[in-house]
């Protein structure tokens, strides 16, 4: 049976301050080419997420909820080495790059090289085992990077051993949140986080009961805090589910016109061209992209030139915290921290923060 203890939890006699924290449940990520593709496997990236629990993980229980209840699926690309430095993502990634291309590092010497990023990596897969509790991870490809390959092995076994977390699907939160007798209301989050991947691209999008969730936390003013391709879920805004199940669409619904960013198409046509996704000796696409949707879908997407720049957009009217990608998470995290402080004052206990020594200020952050 899935366990609910520790500081994780469906309901809750706890004192502490609850977070919702939302994962893609999606193994396999469609393409459009080549033609006839089985597609690829995906889920989430951890690095994504990490970092925002870590913030609240000593005053916070966290619900853990995928769409459909099902696990989660943890995509082993993300665990890639160079995924793990922050806004210093694109001088990681091309000095792993050269690493282990030009100068041939085994993945043993690519560690030795990197042990920053490699304590980043391990220090979050314990916050993983601790919160999280058993996830499934995803096949390599034939591209993922070597390093993140030989390590896959252990991480599934890590997560194998552990125990199973309770899940709940959005359809869940909602019912809960509309029974009167229960005593769960997303009134009383502290704040939702969902972090990317391209998972979200298959059950994040065009998803009514995520769009229900949505307008529900919208209009209780909970801070929705989405990153990478997590912001994918705001096309599912157009839709409302009632009471009894019955799904309708409002084009000029509450969240329209949001101020945003996420990952870029010209970033994602790179990736697909020399990274993971790409299908070798061949040519790799998605069924769409996720700033291509967003801006058909009416909101004002905002993105950096430079794709591996971190960017970072609270829109305070619609209680929306976007981050293009895992380069923006330490920033997103310490964002999320100075938002959900500022309303601290209508939590049950007091709450201890971590204060990053780089805690950037304003509403919108590019480091270019």
């Amino acid at each position: 049976m899935p366990e609910s203890g520790g500081k994780t939890m469906s309901e809750s006699t706890s004192p502490r301050p609850k977070a919702l924290i939302v994962l893609s449940s999606a193994r396999v990520l469609p393409l459009s080419a080549p033609a006839g593709h089985p597609g690829i496997p995906t889920g989430f990236f951890l690095v994504e997420l990490a970092a925002v629990m870590a913030q609240f993980e000593n005053d916070y229980d966290f619900i853990l909820a995928t769409p459909d209840g099902q696990l989660p699926q943890l995509d082993v690309n993300g665990l890639a080495l160079n995924f793990q430095a922050g806004g210093n993502l694109g001088l990681a990634t091309a000095r792993t790059t050269m690493q282990s291309g030009v100068e041939r590092f085994s993945p043993e010497k690519l560690r030795e090289k990197n042990p920053d990023l490699l304590k980043r990596r391990d220090t979050e897969l314990a916050l993983a085992h601790r919160l999280l509790g058993r996830v499934l991870v995803s096949e390599p490809l034939p591209r993922t990077d070597a390093e993140a390959v030989s390590v896959r092995g252990d991480v599934v076994a890590g997560f194998e051993a552990l125990p199973q977390r309770e899940y709940l699907s959005i359809r869940q939160l909602i019912e809960r949140h509309r029974d009167p007798a229960s005593d769960f209301s997303l009134a009383d989050l502290a704040f939702v986080h969902m972090p990317g991947g391209h998972g979200p691209m298959v059950d994040f999008h065009d998803n009514p009961w995520m769009g229900e969730l949505l307008h529900t936390l919208r209009e209780v003013d909970v801070p929705i805090s989405l990153i990478c391709h997590a912001p994918i879920a705001l096309t599912s805004a157009r839709y409302r589910v009632d009471g009894d199940g019955t799904v309708t669409t409002d084009p000029d619904h509450g969240f329209k016109g949001a101020r945003i960013t996420t990952v870029a198409k010209y970033g994602e046509k790179t990736v697909l061209a020399f990274n993971y996704p790409k299908v070798p000796g061949e040519r790799t696409r998605l069924t769409y992209y996720v700033d291509v949707a967003l801006k058909e879908a009416d909101y004002d997407v905002n993105l950096t030139l430079n794709p591996s720049a971190a960017k970072v957009i609270w829109d305070a009217d619609h209680s929306l915290l976007t981050g293009n990608g895992p380069q923006a998470v330490d920033e997103q995290a310490a964002r999320l921290a100075e938002i959900v402080r500022g309303r601290a004052h209508n939590s049950p206990s007091p709450t201890r923060w971590s204060h990053p020594a780089d805690t950037f200020r304003g509403e919108d952050r590019c480091a270019q």
